[in-house]
């Protein structure tokens, strides 16, 4: 009898550290957030979202004031279409403008707020049109090999033809 006893205290509390171990994973890998905060939704139209995923992080001035609910694509405008769920404590003046940012060199991307003057607030179910696309590594590291070969091809022929001359 005993013996079953602790049996099931030992279950129990090894159930109790897996669902505590799953709920840490979910959390770290941003998978899961508890707010029970009520929200509105904005939408807003990139270009380029690079490797922006649902629940990433909204951010103004460091602060998380929302996250990214469903990311699409609109195919009137060949855009991606991104649908903001907004903590409802936080307004941004109308002419507010959203980034996609990277947190570090090879970061998590979320998207961030920058305030504008505007005396009229965003509101639900408006749409952000001051928007930048997501820098992504690939196009830079492209342009700048591009613009080096460019740059020394230029270079070495116009050493050849001022040496030409010289001579």
């Amino acid at each position: 009898m005993g013996r079953s006893k602790n049996d099931i205290w030992v279950g129990l509390f090894v159930m109790i550290g897996l669902a505590a171990l799953v709920f840490l994973a979910l959390r770290s890998a941003n998978l899961l957030t508890l707010s029970f905060q009520p929200t509105y939704r904005l939408t807003a139209h990139f270009d380029n979202i690079g490797g922006l995923k649902p629940k990433a992080a909204v951010r103004s001035s460091g602060v998380v004031v929302g996250r990214v609910s469903e990311i699409g694509f609109d195919d009137e405008r060949f855009q991606a279409r991104i649908t903001l769920e907004m903590d409802s404590r936080f307004h941004f003046p109308k002419d507010s403008s959203l980034k996609i940012l990277t947190s570090g060199l090879l970061g998590e991307q979320y998207i961030g707020v920058e305030a504008g003057a505007d005396e009229a607030n965003l509101a639900a179910g408006d749409n952000v049109g001051s928007t930048q696309s997501a820098v992504v590594l690939e196009n830079l590291i492209s342009q700048f090999l591009y613009n080096s070969a460019a740059g020394g091809a230029s270079a070495g022929g116009a050493g050849k033809a001022a040496g030409g001359a010289v001579k």
